[in-house]
């Protein structure tokens, strides 16, 4: 068996840079569709598409796990509202544990979707992640 040591800025099977793909996911939580966030992004059409699709079959579950990092990460978690669907609830929470994070931690010195990256070992859009 070999294994690889990825860095935080890529995701397991994923050729972009966690923060291409991290844009993506928040372009899709505000609604865009993949076609304008391709074109925005530079990136194909069925790429972008790609990591929509994986991302809406995992949303409910990612969106939990965050949340039980969330709380795991401040010391008096202020869960976010809701945000108008699953999509921006997941992306939301996302953002909030970050934000606890460097709360606790101070300064992440990477940026947010990189941490994303880290938080989940690089399988943010892996098959079985989360278990």
């Amino acid at each position: 068996m070999t294994h690889v040591l990825l860095p935080v800025w890529w995701l397991l099977r994923r050729a972009d840079a966690v923060v291409v793909i991290g844009a993506a996911l928040t372009a899709g939580a505000a609604g865009a569709g993949f076609r304008r966030i391709a074109a925005q992004l530079g990136r194909p059409p069925e790429t972008v598409r790609g990591w929509l699709r994986r991302f809406t079959g995992r949303v409910e579950a990612v969106r939990r796990w965050f949340t039980a990092l969330l709380r795991e990460m401040a010391v008096d978690p202020v869960m976010p509202a809701p945000a108008g669907g699953m999509w921006a609830d997941a992306v939301a929470v996302i953002d909030a544990a970050v934000t606890a994070a460097a709360a606790r931690f101070g300064v992440l010195g990477v940026p947010s979707w990189e941490w994303v990256s880290a938080a989940s070992g690089g399988r943010l859009l892996a098959p079985g992640w989360p278990a």
